[in-house]
């Protein structure tokens, strides 16, 4: 699901290692992790409605003491308004990804049927705009980084 340049070259696919880099090197004793990393990135998805082959990606990550699921979905639910409006109801749907635990997709109200459904939405009356979830205690440890006492 990539594009690759050359046998050894592609393009860029996430900006999840910006992440990974800024935690194995932050001094956690001056204070939490608190990130973003944009960036264009490419993908070989067919253009629909909700994918493109090229997009730009925000990734997001706090890490310390004390940060449960409630922190994520109250920063989901800001982002999501301050982005689309409040007009959005926005929720969270179980899911799996490899490098967070629990792990959510959050989807907002179709824009272009507001909820009733339509073909945008496939008739769900949800557009999915974003995966998270907390990130796992093994990412955490394999960056030198207490699981017991960070998340």
């Amino acid at each position: 699901d990539t594009f690759y340049i050359t046998k050894d070259i592609l393009m860029r696919t996430q900006t999840s290692p910006m992440q990974a880099r800024t935690l194995e090197k932050h001094d956690f004793s001056k204070g939490p992790l608190k990130m973003i990393s944009p960036g264009v990135v490419y993908r070989r998805d067919t253009d629909d409605p909700t994918h493109s082959h090229q997009f730009h990606q925000v990734e997001g990550i706090v890490i310390d003491k004390h940060i449960t699921m409630a922190d994520l979905k109250g920063t989901l639910e800001l982002i999501a308004h301050e982005l689309f409006g409040n007009r959005f109801d926005i929720r969270l749907r179980p899911s799996y990804f490899p490098f967070t635990e629990p792990s959510v997709e959050a989807d907002i109200t179709c824009f272009n049927c507001g909820g009733k459904g339509c073909a945008v939405c496939k008739y769900t009356g949800w557009i999915e705009v974003l995966g998270a979830g907390m990130v796992h205690p093994n990412v955490l440890e394999m960056a030198g980084v207490d699981s017991e006492v960070y998340g």
